[in-house]
């Protein structure tokens, strides 16, 4: 087996847009992961330097509660939020 040279996005679109099922929803999954992870160290960069919850539920476009209860008890969990 030979080493890619494709970033592992790259990796992914050829995932999700090949013709296998099992191969495109196991890429979705990984997706899914990669969204998450993304969020939660946008959402602690931002509360870091001061945002608020409601800024931060407008440029992700949800609600602050929902925002809030996602993100909130985790970062009370890790000292991060009072």
């Amino acid at each position: 087996m030979g080493v890619s040279e494709e970033s592992p996005a790259a990796d992914l679109v050829g995932q999700v847009t090949g013709k296998d099922p099992a191969v495109g929803l196991g890429a979705v999954v990984a997706l899914r992961r990669l969204l998450e992870e993304l969020e939660r160290l946008h959402v602690d960069s931002a509360r870091d330097q001061g945002w608020t919850w409601q800024s931060i539920a407008t440029a992700l476009q949800v609600s602050r509660q929902s925002v809030h209860e996602k993100h909130a008890t985790r970062r009370k969990a890790t000292g991060k939020e009072n």
